[in-house]
């Protein structure tokens, strides 16, 4: 019964989210509500939303504060070198500047944050994309396929998994190396070709042929930049993302504290830091609130049992004369898995069980391991509705979460499949 209120519950909110037919906002609130009081749990429902509330209000008030934090950076320039350096060095060609975005997420990415890698890549990126007027979908999607397949010992699915099955970090990432390189291969061969369908789209033909296209500030825009603290802000952001790489303060205080000093630096007066604050409210509340509901929706999903219940029919669904090929089978779903399980209710909860099924059939249990590392919550978190990542970064680009899912959800879901038959030839478990 739970788990079929689940599945329904999971495939009402996608269908919902990804059709358009309501905003995700109402979405993670309404569903999953009126399921838990379909399945008789009342006034208990208000407990799981609490929990799920105290789990996610830390990160939407990092989501706020950064918001707000380089929404300040913007106006105040900080960006405006940055963005005309790589322009020089990209020139106008939009394959260069999409592989060139691919590059720095997974560059950042090495610190296993997806937060940081879209707080730091998609302000950094997305003037160029705005001035050459190039689809923001690209940026959202290059973005999250260099997050996804750079998959480290330190990141949280490995963790997850090396304490669930009781495996070393290291035994289940090293023969997996390969095949992370494989697939990165495919997250710039894609960059690539996505670069190459914009140049068409936009008509490009050479350099020459598409002169740098400039911003125009407007007055107001050009009374809020401040040239001369460039440096400073750039320390500021700098040490910021040390801190916060290191681990050595909570995001949300260190972006909390960034703000105020950004605040300080470039606009002294209150007058000022209130005009700041206010032309970034909105979206920093629409994030908070559409962040907070996601950990309503986790909450009574947890709470309820529905997706212990999920986990346990799934695993008593393998068919007879499948066991064998479990791993790959995995494998292959283990990135749409991302949009029915969250990291901990997938890893803690699932993996161990379909582990051991799977050694009773003589497969060993680091098979299991390394093969969900291939797309749960590895590829498919960018996409994934129970992440704020996947939030995050249609916030940062403008874009509506149904429509990042349908354009990058077949570029991620390839990627994954791609690197579960490289994992076959390369010997990480069989066919």
């Amino acid at each position: 019964m739970l788990a079929l209120l689940g599945i329904a519950t999971i495939l009402l909110l996608l269908t919902l989210i990804m059709s358009g037919k309501a905003s995700p906002l109402v979405a993670l609130i309404s569903v999953p509500t009126m399921a838990a009081l379909a399945g008789g749990f009342g006034l208990q429902t208000s407990q799981f939303i609490l929990s799920g509330l105290q789990q996610t209000a830390p990160v939407a008030a990092m989501f706020v504060f950064a918001i707000l934090y380089f929404g300040v950076m913007t106006d105040a320039g900080m960006l405006d070198p940055i963005v005309d350096g790589i322009l020089g060095a990209a020139g106008t060609r939009p394959t260069r500047i999409v592989m060139g975005a691919a590059l720095l997420a997974l560059l950042v990415h090495l610190d296993g944050s997806g937060a940081v890698t879209f707080l730091v890549t998609i302000p950094a990126m997305l003037p160029l994309f705005e001035r050459l007027r190039m689809d923001k979908r690209i940026l959202a999607c290059v973005a999250s396929m260099a997050a996804g397949v750079n998959f480290l010992p330190w990141t949280g699915p490995t963790l997850r998994a090396s304490a669930a099955l009781h495996i070393s970090t290291a035994d289940l990432f090293r023969p997996l190396l390969p095949v992370q390189a494989v697939g990165l291969i495919i997250v710039f061969g894609v960059a690539y070709l996505l670069g190459r369908r914009e140049e068409r789209r936009l008509g490009y033909l050479s350099s020459a042929a598409v002169p740098l296209i400039v911003r125009e500030l407007t007055a107001e825009q050009q009374a809020l930049r401040r040239p001369g603290w460039f440096w400073i802000n750039i320390l500021l952001t700098l040490v910021l993302m040390a801190v916060m790489v290191a681990g050595l303060v909570d995001p949300a205080v260190t972006f909390m504290i960034g703000t105020a000093a950004a605040l300080v630096i470039n606009y002294p007066r209150s007058d000022q830091q209130r005009g700041r604050v206010d032309a970034h409210a909105r979206a920093a509340i629409m994030m908070a609130a559409i962040l907070l509901a996601a950990g309503a929706f986790t909450g009574i999903m947890k709470g309820s049992g529905m997706l212990a219940a999920l986990a346990a029919s799934g695993v008593r669904a393998v068919p007879a004369g499948m066991e064998r090929h479990l791993p790959f089978a995995l494998g292959l779903v283990s990135m749409p898995l991302s949009l029915l399980f969250d990291p901990d209710s997938f890893y803690l909860g699932a993996l161990p069980v379909i582990a051991e099924v799977a050694k009773t059939f003589g497969i060993p249990p680091i098979q299991i391991g390394q093969a969900a590392l291939l797309g749960q919550m590895t590829t498919g978190f960018p996409v994934s509705p129970l992440t704020p990542a996947s939030f995050l970064v249609v916030g940062l680009t403008g874009i509506e979460l149904g429509e990042h899912q349908r354009f990058t959800a077949p570029w991620l879901f390839l990627t994954s499949v791609v690197m579960t038959i490289a994992a076959v030839i390369f010997g990480v478990f069989a066919l």
